[in-house]
């Protein structure tokens, strides 16, 4: 006896088919039952390069949380307990000792490179460096030359530094106490992005203007070194905890920190058990003019959570090759 099916019968066996398959590809994932959670500092500026690894942790199954805004110090912390998953945004050398002093390599993950290219330093306007010939930072040991930079009428340099217990608040410290600056120089802290707001302001009325930033950032976007602005060199190296620090570049000039680079940081264990991600984790690499053009946009009015959502669906659609080569490696590290 022929059985026949009706068309509803038929697309009945055909969506049956369908949701097999795809059920048996979901059990096939590495990262299928397996929860990460995110880690990243209050720097909104941080979210793209989190989210483009979250994104990729999504494709390989994983079950992605919201990411999760702490201090850097509290975030080694919370990584290094298990409390955390990753974070995408460790620098080196700038966050060595909070690296360290959360447990260093015995507690976390760290494998491959993230963002290269990195910079770091003290800038000032190019018309006051030009017209009083400053070229390095040194120079503000003249209370005359310090004066210029005062926002306050306090008679010291005003520098515009770094919020309480980032990574850069530590060396800049300790570089004005070994230049001799502390008498002349005044490291303003609090709110980056609120105080490199009124050091634009003030660019902008044609006041002297003394600051320090780092790249990716959208800061040198709009004070743009060599045109707007220039970096200061610094008199001898320093930085915290290394007695033969080195921080000269291959032509010979010194800005006072050698150029970064950024890792992505897990927990030790979880990576162990997840060589998936762990295998993401050391190949994902972020080029930093991407970094630098998606803060720009972000400074230029589209920094919402839906902006930067489409900014990572952007960057990953533009370049999808890379971003597939990076999930079929990972997931073939899984299935060694």
């Amino acid at each position: 006896m022929t059985q026949h099916l009706s068309n509803n019968g038929l697309w009945a066996i055909v969506a049956l088919t369908t949701f097999s398959s795809t059920a048996a590809f979901a059990a096939d994932l590495p990262g299928k039952g397996v929860t990460v959670t995110p880690i990243q500092s209050t720097i909104s500026e941080e979210t793209f390069q989190t989210k483009v690894i979250d994104k990729a942790l999504e494709k390989l199954g994983y079950n992605v949380q919201p990411i999760r805004e702490v201090d850097y110090n509290v975030g080694y912390t919370t990584i290094a307990a298990g409390d955390g998953t990753f974070m995408a945004a460790n620098w080196i050398p700038l966050h060595d000792s909070m690296y360290n002093a959360a447990g260093g390599d015995k507690v976390f993950y760290r494998q491959g490179t993230y963002v290269t290219g990195a910079a770091q330093g003290y800038l000032i306007d190019k018309k006051t460096a030009e017209q009083y010939h400053i070229t390095n930072i040194a120079q503000l040991k003249d209370p005359k030359i310090a004066k210029l930079f005062d926002t306050n009428n306090d008679g010291k340099a005003d520098l515009t530094g770094c919020t309480p217990g980032w990574g850069c608040e530590a060396a800049l410290n300790a570089q004005i106490s070994a230049y001799g600056l502390t008498d002349t120089v005044q490291h303003n802290q609090g709110n980056y992005s609120a105080m490199i707001a009124d050091t634009i302001t003030r660019y902008k009325e044609g006041k002297p203007i003394l600051y320090y930033t780092w790249t990716p950032y959208w800061v040198s976007n709009v004070l743009v070194p060599g045109k707007d602005t220039v970096w200061l060199q610094v008199p001898f190296s320093v930085i915290p905890g290394e007695k033969n620090a080195d921080t000269k570049l291959p032509n010979g000039k010194n800005y006072g920190f050698p150029v970064s680079t950024m890792h992505i940081v897990a927990n030790l264990k979880w990576a162990q058990a997840n060589p998936a991600a762990a295998k993401l984790f050391a190949i994902a690499k972020l080029p930093l003019a991407d970094i630098n053009a998606q803060n720009a946009a972000m400074h230029a009015g589209q920094s919402s959570e839906a902006d930067i959502e489409a900014q990572t669906n952007g960057w990953i659609k533009a370049h999808q090759a890379t971003f597939d080569g990076w999930i079929n490696e990972a997931t073939a590290a899984a299935a060694k």
